[in-house]
């Protein structure tokens, strides 16, 4: 019998997605302005954007990008092994490193890379891997990349982490969990997790794309709030394409960590490095985000003001101290509904829906910037009161 054709197959799944009602759709904004886009020629308000610090566009970043493309051109033109390790890289991995209080810092073109470069490095095939069930969708895939046995517990279930932990005694295990949940906005037990990883003699590996820059005092993102030491979580890999604005990601640990990945990390070491006007600007958002601690303190006044207002008018509201505010609708279709019902007002809110969320937890995922003020929260909150979303299923 004649093998069945890849891409006629692929089309029979897009096409059952489509069906379902949950096809993913691209976008194209034509202009950004703060918290304001444009796409189809209408302005938007957007409570969708990751750029929680409102750094993305700022002034400084731009004129230290412009500065480094003017002496170094744009692309780095080879993998960092070869001659595309430049004095703007070292120089960012340096301040990154400093600024969570680890030895060394490396830098990889994306989280996703940065994930599946170092779970495939550490880990050997048959070896444990146990994460939380609800981690971003890359952990799960360094894990299966490197061939190492998941486990997954329930969402923040420390206990059930030790019994994950606990199944497989022999060899290595690396326990690997967002620090915080791109999805839900919560915070990982991250002390609990760390003690019991010291307990069982597993490693530590948190991925906090969503705190750094955020959480902290200084910024530097959960594992700092929760006062955790390199020693505490020896792997910690962190994205520069959300607070800070940029685009990359770094791993940060030990030298040991470090000059190993550079050795054994293939999503390193066979990829061309990110322009070095990027990393400039990376630094310039880094020493923003610290010397500008009002961002911080303006966003958590924002997200408590929102919380606030959600509260009294009733809205199913998950429970998260972060830029991320989900709004838990369930049904797909209603949170599809409700996305459109507010973009016709003028505001974009995306629906979240399987399978990027478990069944029957569709919502719109509500995030929240230094860049909005309190009038776009209140025209946030009297839109989602027309829609009538107090006795949402949940």
């Amino acid at each position: 019998m004649p093998r069945p054709d890849l891409i006629e197959r692929l089309a029979v799944q897009t096409a059952e997605r489509a069906q379902a009602q949950l096809q993913r759709r691209l976008r194209t904004i034509t202009q950004t302005d703060g918290a304001f886009i444009e796409s189809d020629g209408r302005r938007l308000l957007s409570f969708c954007s990751n750029d929680y610090l409102g750094l993305a566009q700022h002034p400084k970043l731009v004129a230290a990008l412009k500065q480094a493309a003017d002496a170094d051109g744009v692309g780095s033109g080879s993998a960092h092994l070869i001659c595309g390790h430049r004095r703007e890289h070292a120089a960012l991995e340096e301040t990154l490193a400093e600024w969570t209080g680890r030895e060394r810092a490396l830098l990889f073109s994306t989280g996703y890379m940065a994930n599946l470069g170092v779970i495939q490095a550490l880990l050997e095939r048959g070896e444990l891997c146990v994460q939380d069930k609800l981690n971003h969708a890359c952990l799960l895939d360094g894990a299966q990349l490197a061939g190492a046995t998941l486990k997954r517990y329930p969402h923040a279930d420390v206990e059930a982490a030790s019994r994950q932990l606990q199944s497989q005694t022999e060899g290595c295990a690396l326990l690997a969990t967002d620090g915080v949940f791109s999805m839900d906005g919560d915070i990982a037990p991250l002390r609990e997790l760390a003690s019991l990883c010291a307990n069982e003699g597993a490693t530590l590996m948190v991925d906090d794309a969503h705190g750094l820059g955020v959480l902290g005092e200084d910024g530097a993102g959960s594992v700092a709030e929760a006062n955790l030491s390199e020693r505490d979580v020896p792997v910690l890999m962190a994205t520069l394409g959300k607070a800070l604005g940029c685009s990359g990601a770094f791993v940060a640990g030990s030298a040991a960590l470090i000059d190993g990945l550079i050795q054994f990390a293939r999503t390193y070491i066979y990829t061309t490095a990110m322009p070095p006007a990027l990393a400039a600007a990376t630094r310039c958002a880094v020493n923003m985000s610290r010397q500008e601690s009002w961002r911080r303190e303006k966003l958590q006044h924002l997200i408590q003001h929102f919380r606030r207002g959600a509260g009294e008018l009733g809205l199913p509201l998950m429970p998260s101290r972060t830029a991320i505010q989900p709004l838990l609708l369930g049904d797909s279709q209603r949170a599809l509904d409700a996305s459109r019902a507010l973009e016709a007002q003028g505001l974009l809110v995306v629906a979240i829906r399987p399978p990027t969320v478990p069944q029957g937890q569709a919502r719109l995922r509500i995030t929240l910037s230094a860049a909005h003020e309190e009038s776009h929260i209140d025209q946030l909150l009297q839109a989602l009161e027309s829609l009538r979303l107090v006795h949402a299923p949940v």
